[in-house]
């Protein structure tokens, strides 16, 4: 079964085995509102479907997810919209998938074929096993905007590399590529074709105990945020409240050209 992918996501399911595509290749897979609807539908089917037993993540074309859509923002400010209300609306649909990727008791596997950055960084870091390609690159993108972090980012990126490379994250906003990716743990693996490598990953897995990997994967959120779903309403509060700044303007405005 395939999903129409007209939102700007595609949703694939055979058999046991769902991917979600997000699918704005020429955008390199950035959020509108549309998408970010989209996607969160599409992770909240793979969550409640039984039949389902183990989801890929992925970007159409040479990108993963380039975070959120600076051009959809700049034209909104253009029509006189309310830049506080832009990020509201947007991080509502994309708290909602983050939040499902790692509340659901299946494993999630993310194949980072290019560039993760600011939500994009988010949503792989949410996923359960990262599979990086040759070009796959991190940037955390926010500050460098204007912006505060969300999608859980200020959540997972301390507890997988700890709180002194975060700062440095945060402060200097460097590219993170694949070599480095994979020594701080931001991917599990480095690989030629990452979507060929997580096809195969994902019939591993799917024959494992369900069970057991829905119990372990519970305690881990415990541990990793146990307050995940008020620490991304503290991040949406903030990135509006930026996003109606006039530094944030003052970026896009640079940024858009």
């Amino acid at each position: 079964m395939t999903a129409p992918d007209d939102s700007g996501v595609r949703l694939e399911v055979s058999g046991n085995r769902a991917t979600v595509v997000l699918n704005r290749p020429s955008a390199l897979n950035a959020l509108d509102a549309r998408c970010a609807h989209a996607l969160a539908t599409a992770v909240a089917r793979c969550r409640e479907d039984d039949a389902v037993g183990v989801v890929i993540l992925r970007g159409a074309g040479r990108a993963f997810c380039a975070g959120g859509d600076m051009k959809a923002a700049a034209a909104h400010l253009a029509a006189g919209g309310d830049p506080r209300q832009f990020f509201l609306d947007l991080t509502v649909p994309l708290h909602r998938a983050v939040t499902d990727l790692r509340a659901m008791a299946k494993p999630v596997i993310a194949a980072i074929g290019g560039v993760a950055a600011g939500a994009g960084m988010s949503l792989a870091l949410a996923c359960d096993y990262r599979i990086g390609g040759t070009q796959a690159r991190f940037k955390q993108a926010y500050t460098s905007m204007g912006l505060a972090p969300d999608g859980g980012w200020t959540a997972i990126v301390p507890f997988i590399v700890g709180s002194a490379r975060t700062q440095k994250l945060l402060l200097l906003d460097p590219v993170v590529e694949a070599p480095e990716a994979l020594e701080i743990g931001f991917i599990h693996e480095v690989v030629d074709d990452p979507l060929e490598r997580a096809a195969e990953l994902a019939g591993q897995l799917v024959t494992h105990t369900a069970g057991a990997f829905g119990a372990a994967k519970q305690l881990l959120n415990a541990a990793l945020a146990p307050a995940l779903e008020a620490q991304l309403e503290r991040e949406r509060q903030a990135i509006a409240a930026q996003g109606a700044s006039e530094e944030f303007s003052q970026r896009l405005q640079h940024f858009v050209g």
